[in-house]
């Protein structure tokens, strides 16, 4: 067989020491990736004089499987964000953010086994028909919605929910408001949820849902929703089991996906041996069960699963009082 390789990005603030914690779990339970490594973010921007560069992007398009620590986009310089310009540019168009409760975090809910899948291409963030008048008075944007992406990401979730045994799929809207763009992804959700008459279909307005997933997070299984929704009930998910620090991303298109960390850069703890490493760990469990690697995924989740219920060198965040180093350290021990 051809060994896989794997584009990382490394990323910035506490993203390199993240991703290494990640990469020494991934060798120690056999993986045998090849990596190549790139830059992007500041790192990038410092180095080459551009936040994404060409070398990157032919990277992820040549090796089709990315791992990618949190990148810094410069707030209010003109710059596009990078993660929404990776999924345009990859046609990444399904976010999956997985929520699952660990015992021994500080989260306020226990038995939390939520999957939220956000349409990542259009939508409000699509950029589309962003404009200021001249006298900063009144800004515009467009929202688009199409039949296709409506159909191909509400059909991607109910796949995943069938292949992983879910029982219950959410879609998630304001139809009432927006009767056009979220009219339009409502209907569809209505007809592609008819072709899966053995998983149960519900539908629920996006403010209701906010409330409900605080009062009663156990009513959801598999959420669908579009890329504004999506990006905010995905956040409060990861409330509901600790935090981001908790919650891992998936960006999956046709033939490409990366992997990511969902939280912050977080420069003001970088290089001090702090931050925990397990967003970007269970990125890496998303990316095995992505290549079909699903003992090895296993494996580490077991061991997470373990070091984190018993307190054995955790991050402060956890209730600890080691760092990334220590914390990788009970992780490889356990593997």
């Amino acid at each position: 067989m051809t060994q896989q390789r794997i584009t990382v990005i490394r990323g910035d603030g506490i993203g390199p020491s993240i991703i290494d914690s990640a990469i020494q779990i991934l060798d120690k339970v056999g993986c045998d990736f090849a990596y190549d490594y790139a830059d992007a973010g500041l790192t990038a921007l410092e180095n080459e004089g551009e936040l994404l560069p060409q070398t990157t992007l032919d990277l992820i398009a040549k090796n089709k499987v990315s791992l990618k620590g949190p990148l810094t986009t410069p707030v209010g310089e003109g710059f596009t964000s990078i993660n929404v310009s990776l999924r345009k540019q990859f046609k990444l168009y399904s976010n999956v953010r997985p929520v699952l409760s660990f015992k021994g975090t500080q989260a306020r809910y226990e038995d939390i086994d939520i999957i939220t899948v956000r349409e990542n291409t259009e939508g409000m963030y699509s950029g589309l028909g962003q404009v200021v008048s001249e006298d900063g008075s009144e800004a515009q944007a467009m929202s688009k919605i199409t039949r296709e992406g409506a159909d191909r990401i509400v059909t991607f979730a109910y796949e995943l929910a069938r292949r992983e045994g879910r029982k219950k799929v959410t879609a998630v809207h304001k139809a009432n408001i927006l009767k056009s763009t979220s009219g339009l992804f409502l209907k569809v959700a209505r007809e592609v949820a008819e072709r899966y008459p053995d998983i149960e279909s519900t539908e629920m307005i996006v403010d209701n849902c906010c409330m409900q997933l605080v009062m009663n997070p156990h009513q959801f299984d598999v959420i669908v929703t579009t890329n504004l929704f999506g990006d905010i009930l995905s956040d409060l998910c990861a409330g509901l089991v600790g935090g981001l620090g908790m919650a891992p991303g998936a960006n999956i298109g046709t033939d490409c996906a990366i992997f990511e960390a969902v939280h912050g850069s977080a420069p003001d703890i970088a290089g001090k041996n702090l931050a925990n490493p397990t967003s970007v760990i269970l990125a890496s469990i998303q990316m095995l069960e992505y290549l079909e690697m699903g003992d090895k995924a296993e494996k580490i989740r077991s061991a997470l699963k373990d070091v984190i219920e018993s307190g054995d060198r955790t991050t402060r965040d956890l209730g600890g009082e080691h760092g990334t180093t220590d914390f990788t350290a009970a992780m490889l021990e356990r593997l």
